[in-house]
């Protein structure tokens, strides 16, 4: 188990000092073995049932499928992460990941009805390890009311960008230049071996919150409404996600060049990446919330003239250009967990927003999928235009929402009245007069200040 460090908050916040956190390099390369896989996943699925079924709608179906039921099983298993910890939650899914997306794999080769692969979908998706949010959570422990938290929240949007950039272009290179179905297989072996490795890190984990002894229900992520507001605006980066994947495979089909797929969402994840490494470099003087709102004014805009492009050069610049302005939105959210959710379900907050990010992913393969088949890869890319523009209404309409309670500033001046009394034992021990104790007070000079009176202190 962990405890928050101590850090020097007048140093500039850098990834040279957050990687020197006592303990990171312990858990930060397994963590990042264990979600490699996660960015296979999705394009390995579309491109196993296409080539089966010869339909991105059949194939936006089952993968849409697998989204949805990791999406709603991502904050129970958030949950069942605060109480029992990281390790007791790992092991068992990575091992039913691997069995459930082998047995995908399996039915899809045996062309098996799509309702069928959509059936098998289910327990792939749900079975996703949470590895993303347990990596937060680990830092979060470790940097509770460090200046290097939006630091350590940038770096894992850069990991998990990395991983969007690696994980398609492998899986694309395996299933069009190996089989298939080999981007599956490699992406349950991946998880399994890169899930156990992280697993073992337990010197890292972030305590567990059992019940209080008294009885004491422990409230949910969810009843925050900060947390519901940054739900919606995850929905729309998800969206953008899943609507990228499908209407980049379609262009690249049309323009009879299928490896060009690969290549188009590499540079729009490189620009998620690029992104993020400036976003954790930069000490920001304006506020978590304006920054989430402008970043994703930009990328509503961005994402509105995806639909136009008609060369690979153009999509490529405009997928890069929308990647930019995913990383603010990304970036900031996860920083504001810190401060809309307590420690003892920040976990589950995490994978809420992990989860909406898959369900938007996956209600957009679907609605992309399906628009791509009727007109075309240029109606796919409308679905990304209309989900930012939701997403962006929501965030304006319940901006005030994310602003977190400010702590009290008044502290009652009954609460040294021990201390206080301590050190007239000491004076009166040694010789001298002590001053009256609160308790001590004549009831007259209470009253000047009003019955009930609290002393205003200044809290940092």
């Amino acid at each position: 188990m962990t405890s928050a460090v101590t850090t020097d908050k007048s140093a500039r916040p850098g990834y040279g000092q957050l990687l020197r956190t006592p303990g990171a390099l312990g858990f930060v390369p397994p963590g990042f073995a264990a979600r490699l896989p996660f960015g296979m996943l999705t394009i390995s699925i579309l491109l196993l049932v296409q080539h089966t079924t010869g339909s991105y709608g059949s194939a936006g179906i089952v993968a849409a499928v697998t989204g949805i039921s990791m999406a709603l099983s991502a904050p129970l298993m958030g949950i069942f992460t605060d109480r029992f910890g990281q390790s007791a939650v790992l092991v068992p899914v990575v091992l039913a990941h691997a069995a459930a997306v082998t047995g995908l794999a399996a039915l899809a080769l045996a062309d098996a009805d799509v309702w069928f692969l959509a059936l098998a979908a289910i327990p792939a998706g749900a079975s996703v390890p949470q590895v993303g949010p347990m990596v937060r959570a680990r830092w979060a422990a470790r940097l509770e009311g460090s200046p290097l938290l939006p630091t350590a929240a940038a770096f894992e949007s850069v990991t998990d960008e990395f991983t969007f950039v690696v994980g398609p272009v492998l899986a694309t290179a395996l299933c069009t230049g190996v089989h298939p179905a080999a981007g599956l297989v490699t992406e349950a072996t991946l998880t399994l071996l890169g899930g156990l490795l992280f697993a073992a890190r337990r010197a890292s984990q972030p305590k567990t919150h059992a019940p209080s002894a008294n009885g004491e229900k422990r409230a949910f992520a969810l009843s925050y409404p900060g947390l519901r507001v940054l739900i919606f605006a995850f929905l729309g980066i998800g969206a953008v996600f899943g609507g990228m994947q499908v209407s980049l495979a379609a262009f690249s089909n049309e323009i009879g060049n299928p490896g060009a797929n690969g290549l188009l969402y590499g540079v729009f994840a490189a620009g998620n990446m690029i992104a993020g490494i400036a976003m954790g470099a930069v000490a920001w003087k304006i506020g978590p919330r304006r920054r989430l709102i402008l970043g994703y004014v930009g990328l509503t805009a961005a994402a509105s003239v995806l639909w136009a492009a008609n060369s690979v050069l153009l999509l490529g610049g405009l997928g890069l250009v929308v990647g930019l302005f995913i990383a603010p939105a990304l970036i900031t959210g996860y920083t504001m967990v810190e401060q809309l959710v307590p420690a003892n379900a920040r976990t589950e907050a995490f994978t809420w927003l992990t989860g909406s990010i898959a369900f938007g992913q996956a209600v957009a393969v679907i609605l992309a999928g399906r628009l791509t088949d009727a007109h075309g890869s240029s109606y796919g890319f409308l679905v990304p235009m209309a989900a930012t523009a939701l997403a962006l209404a929501t965030l304006l309409a319940l901006r005030a929402k994310l602003a977190p309670k400010a702590p009290s500033r008044i502290v009652n001046s009954s609460a040294p009245e021990s201390e206080a009394a301590a050190a007239a034992a000491v004076a009166v021990a040694a010789g001298a007069t002590p001053a009256a104790t609160p308790s001590q007070t004549p009831r007259n000079r209470v009253n000047e200040r009003g019955m009930g009176h609290r002393v205003p202190v200044t809290v940092d």
